[in-house]
């Protein structure tokens, strides 16, 4: 049973879709490079990076790895671009989801006949405060998580961006707005992940 268990773990499927791939120095290149693939009509789902380390070394094991080795192996994880924007409305929607639990809860407790404006106004002090502050905290691990993906990346050659081609022309596009970016060794591969 183990044996077939790790037959079906190493099978990978591979889509007969054409892919231009890049590497990238810094995340702002690459971000940059991914608003531009946007705007000429590149879906989000078409774009992907490589997945987390957690999910490289569960797919590919342990062993030290660089971008280079991973832009042509279809065993590589994916994972899908998040901007800084899209970061900062979750750290925004954790931190005020707290305050706002906090507030209601203190809120609530405090709608009887005998409260008074300024005992609510203390509870949703004391109750809300807290609650964004965990909110906070919690905002910035994401933050720094989602940091880390990249700086680890870097450490490692660069980070990869795979983009799924439908023609030749969306293959040229995409090739050459990479390389716009200061993507190095783009190029294009017949399959996708």
């Amino acid at each position: 049973m183990a044996a077939q268990e790790q037959d079906n773990a190493d099978k990978v499927t591979v889509i007969k879709v054409p892919e231009a791939v890049g590497v990238f120095d810094t995340f702002e290149r690459l971000q940059a490079a991914f608003y531009d693939l946007r705007s000429v009509g590149f879906h989000h789902s078409d774009i992907s990076l490589l997945g987390e380390q957690d999910t490289l070394e569960e797919k590919l094991g342990s062993a030290y790895w660089r971008a280079p080795e991973l832009e042509d192996d279809p065993r590589a994880p994916r994972a899908h671009f998040v901007s800084e924007e899209a970061m900062g409305e979750l750290e925004g929607a954790i931190a005020g989801g707290f305050f706002f639990v906090g507030s209601y809860i203190a809120m609530a407790a405090m709608l009887t006949p005998v409260s008074t404006l300024a005992a609510s106004i203390a509870a949703i002090a004391i109750w809300g405060a807290p609650s964004a502050v965990i909110g906070t905290l919690l905002a910035s691990r994401v933050d720094k998580k989602h940091r880390e993906y990249y700086e680890n990346q870097i450490r490692h050659g660069g980070i990869l961006m795979w983009v799924r081609t439908r023609d030749k022309e969306h293959e040229e596009l995409a090739v050459k707005i990479m390389k716009e970016h200061s993507g190095r060794d783009v190029h294009v591969h017949p399959w996708s992940e």
